[in-house]
């Protein structure tokens, strides 16, 4: 019995030294992969490659820029001209964001008195009144014209009987009186037409030569200055109520007016003018824009696409806001800044076709097409050339079982990340060869970091996968 337990207990242990000695044997043979992995080195380095192109190469310039009128135009006003009012008020607001400004249109009412607008290029400087000369008259003329208040006989320029029955009718149809040239005209035409009588009575009942030829002189003097009053009596437009915009109609960009507010400063801003895109160009772009190249213009939030061409370009550096608001009364135009929020070169690019106006104020992608190369070229990554101790500038073509074969090249123009190359010798590049524009860890498939959007990854088997 003791005997058979002793040869169990001797058996056990002869069986666990066997196992120990064969695990630790094991382990000279069985390895991990971590381990399999260190013990083998880094992998082989697989070739990125990209095919060779045949296509018209172009270096293009993408800046930002914000739709914009040709001009824009800030409208105030003094105030009314009479005296009545010691602290002018704004009464009425006539027109809103986004409206249409037309000839003879009211923007605002300030005291009861409207503010409009003509056609004129020439700022309001003084009132217009009955008798007095001038360009800004003849201006005045041409618009009450244009709109179908005739100025009648009235010589361009002079402000006569004609015209002072067309300012009339221009207050009447803006609903409003005019204001009259001279508030104790009336009062002094009648004084002038009684003394024309009376001297006219003189001369009839003068008997002797001389008494009859001085009647006849007080005469014309009393006429004279009939004529004067006349002349100088009837409705004005005073500088406080009409602005002058180089263009109708025009778009009103901003409303400042307030209903009880004081007219000061800015009352609205309009614009006027096809509508135009202003971008900033940094100083490195500013060497690639000239004017006259075409431009892709996009808006990303309408989906709008059109097309332009560079109208002018910038010499001095412009920074947002540049430029000072007029403080007289009218229309004073603003110096038009690139509306991007940064520095820059300001660029101007104007559509082939009319903008839609709800792109007024939007931001759009500028895409500048700055060169071209004269026709189709072959051409390459910027990555694929490579210039060596030799001298030689060449390409590296990966060809059939993975045979690499350095082809010299003379490099052209480049743009978007490629360059136009020649093979010095004939056939020995084609559209549709790959070339090899750097390596990538074994078994990388997404080409990252090659520069190029058709890079493939050339792994072991000779097979490219992308």
């Amino acid at each position: 019995m003791l005997r058979n337990r002793v040869r169990a207990t001797v058996g056990v242990c002869v069986s666990a030294v066997v196992l120990t000695v064969v695990g630790l044997a094991s382990t000279a043979y069985v390895k991990s992969p971590q381990q399999v992995a260190s013990e083998a080195g880094p992998p082989a380095p697989d070739v990125l490659t990209a095919p060779v192109e045949h296509r018209v190469l172009t270096d293009t310039v993408v800046i930002r820029g914000a739709v914009e009128a040709g001009r824009t135009i800030a409208v105030s006003s003094a105030g009314p001209s009479g005296k009545e009012s010691a602290s002018p008020v704004v009464t009425k607001v006539m027109v809103g964001q986004g409206d249409s400004v037309e000839p003879a249109t009211s923007l605002v009412e300030i005291s009861g008195r409207p503010l409009f607008a003509l056609k004129g290029a020439l700022p309001v400087y003084r009132d217009l009144r009955p008798g007095a000369h001038g360009d800004d008259v003849r201006q005045l003329q041409k618009a009450l014209e244009e709109k179908g208040f005739s100025v009648g006989g009235d010589r361009l320029g002079t402000f006569g009987a004609g015209t002072k029955e067309a300012v009339r009718k221009l207050y009447a149809a803006l609903g409003y009186d005019p204001v009259p040239a001279d508030p104790e005209g009336a009062q002094r035409l009648k004084e002038a037409e009684r003394a024309v009588r009376d001297m006219e009575r003189a001369w009839q009942d003068a008997e002797s030569g001389t008494d009859r030829e001085r009647a006849a002189e007080d005469l014309a003097d009393a006429r004279e200055e009939l004529a004067d009053a006349k002349a100088v009596d009837g409705p004005m437009v005073p500088a406080s109520e009409i602005v002058f915009l180089p263009e109708l109609p025009a778009r009103v960009d901003a409303v400042e007016a307030a209903v009880g507010a004081a007219p000061g400063g800015t009352l609205l801003s309009v614009s006027v003018g096809e509508l135009v895109v202003r971008g900033a160009l940094t100083a490195a772009d500013k060497g690639l824009v000239r004017k006259g190249q075409k431009v892709d213009i996009f808006s990303e939030l309408t989906g709008t696409t059109a097309t332009g061409k560079v109208t002018s370009v910038a010499d001095r550096l412009s920074t947002p806001d540049a430029g000072a608001k007029g403080e007289d009364a009218g229309a004073v135009e603003q110096p038009a800044v690139a509306g991007t929020g940064a520095a820059g070169y300001t660029v101007v690019v104007t559509p082939d076709r009319p903008l839609p106006g709800d792109l007024v104020h939007q931001g759009v992608r500028l895409t500048i097409k700055a060169a071209a190369s004269e026709g189709k070229v072959l051409v390459v990554p910027v990555g694929a050339v490579s210039a060596g101790a030799d001298v030689r500038t060449t390409v590296t073509v990966l060809r059939d079982a993975g045979r690499r074969e350095r082809v010299d090249v003379r490099p052209g123009i480049s743009g978007d990340g490629y360059v136009a190359v020649a093979p010095l010798t004939d056939g020995a590049l084609d559209p549709g060869d790959r070339v090899v524009v750097g390596v990538a860890p074994a078994g990388s498939t997404d080409g990252a970091g090659s520069g190029s959007s058709d890079v493939s990854v050339q792994l072991g088997n000779g097979e490219p996968t992308r």
